[in-house]
């Protein structure tokens, strides 16, 4: 048995290093020569140390035992402790969210009738499945409409860069809504389960998170760099014989197709054109990412907490705004605070496609306004990055990409990718797993 993996992301890498302690034969081509997708660090001469994609990570138990594996337990640095405080825009200035069903009850963050509704929650009737239900019709009917517009919308806006009246309570928070379906109520599901057991530790590497990336890339030995796939055919055995923009072919019996759905649509369309038109049309909103530092004598907000997201109902500029040398003080030079803003995305692409000068300086202007920075301060220092496509969107289309890659598991092309197991990166690696462990088997 020889497996091709098409794409270097951290899905690709986890899964072959999978594959290869198990000693199976695998392939893994990558376009770029830098591993690791869209997880990249750039420490900048300056003194910054930036994340173009994710700038933490929850230390879920399969990250716990890969970086173990990868001899990279002593690389953790774990966030301070003022990031157990999140923030969220309301009424023009920066309020700290409650953490908690109990905090919720107690905190003038909502209203009296918002926090009579969560209450009631517990005596609502459950509701029969739909499989069409987006987030924010499922809050709106168990929680009402002020948990959604200052909780639920922009914790969707800001993690996943999505829409809540767009995307699928199933698809996005499967867990959440079976709570209703088994216990009669999300409150009481969450008490029986635990739900009050604290929040993961939050974690980075020394160096950023592509540390882990670089580790994994470095333990593979049939790892290909600068190959992407272009070409791709079915044998009559069954087996598939890639091409690569190199002109080197290869006959494997089974794919794994870690790449986005764009990606990988192309390349299915002659031999499985339903499924590679499922998969073209999973959206991807743009988004850009504005780092910008200032003085910290210029800055009044203490930055007691992991950052404020922005409601879509405050009508802000930017989706979200993380408080990056607050959690990680390494990340700028002594003296200085780091602002990570989020701008685009599904609520906002408008905005995502602006031009780089009229980003950076929308994102000053609101920075200045919430934050209190001293008038006619200006940044020490900002710098954009940019994804054409960010997130994939669980919304309607992505039913159709993901039925598509369970008939493709059946002509033994399997998927690992965000877009299939979910787009953390801890769902990514346990994803990989999963896949591995059945190939394997």
């Amino acid at each position: 048995m020889s497996i091709a993996i098409l794409g270097g992301g951290i899905s690709g890498l986890t899964l072959a290093w999978q594959l290869q302690k198990a000693g199976v034969a695998y392939d893994l081509f990558e376009a770029e020569a830098t591993p690791g997708g869209c997880l990249r660090s750039l420490a900048h001469p300056a003194g910054y140390l930036l994340e173009t994609g994710p700038n933490s990570l929850q230390l879920s138990d399969e990250l716990q035992e890969l970086l173990t594996e990868l001899d990279l337990t002593d690389k953790i640095q774990d966030a301070a402790d003022v990031s157990k405080h999140r923030y969220v825009l309301r009424d023009g200035r920066i309020q700290e969210l409650p953490g908690s069903p109990p905090a919720l009850l107690t905190s003038s963050f909502f209203s009296l009738k918002a926090r009579f509704s969560l209450v009631r929650e517990l005596l609502r009737p459950a509701a029969a499945p739909n499989p069409q239900e987006t987030v924010a019709g499922f809050f709106r009917r168990r929680f009402g409409p002020e948990l959604v517009d200052y909780a639920v919308n922009p914790f969707i806006s800001g993690i996943y860069a999505g829409d809540p009246e767009q995307l699928l309570i199933h698809k996005t928070f499967g867990k959440v809504a079976a709570l209703e379906q088994q216990h009669g109520s999300v409150l009481r599901g969450l008490a029986k389960a635990g739900g009050g057991a604290g929040r993961k530790r939050i974690i980075t590497l020394q160096g950023g998170i592509q540390t882990l990336t670089d580790a994994l890339a470095a333990r593979l030995t049939h790892r290909h760099v600068g190959q992407p796939v272009q070409a791709l055919h079915r044998l009559p055995n069954g087996h598939y014989q890639l091409r690569t923009a190199a002109g080197r072919e290869s006959q494997h019996t089974a794919l794994v197709l870690a790449l986005p759905t764009y990606a990988a649509a192309p390349l299915l369309q002659p031999l499985f054109p339903e499924a590679a038109a499922a998969l073209a049309a999973v959206h991807y909103p743009p988004m850009a990412a504005i780092y910008t530092a200032y003085q910290r004598a210029d800055v009044s907000h203490p930055l007691n907490g992991f950052g404020a997201l922005s409601p879509k109902i405050e009508q802000p500029y930017a989706a979200g705004t993380i408080w990056t040398s607050a959690i990680f003080p390494d990340r700028a030079p002594s003296g200085q605070v780091l602002f990570t803003t989020f701008v685009g995305g599904t609520q906002y692409e408008e905005h995502a496609r602006q031009p780089e000068a009229t980003q950076k300086a929308a994102v000053h202007a609101e920075l200045g306004k919430l934050y209190g920075i001293r008038e006619g301060a200006q940044p020490a220092w900002q710098f954009r990055y940019y994804w054409e496509r960010a997130i994939p969107q669980f919304d309607h289309r992505i039913v159709a990409a993901h039925a598509a890659a369970d008939t493709l598991q059946t002509q033994n092309i399997w998927s690992a990718a965000n877009w299939r197991g979910g787009v953390g990166v801890p769902d990514c690696i346990r994803h990989a797993r999963q896949i591995a462990a059945q190939l394997v088997a």
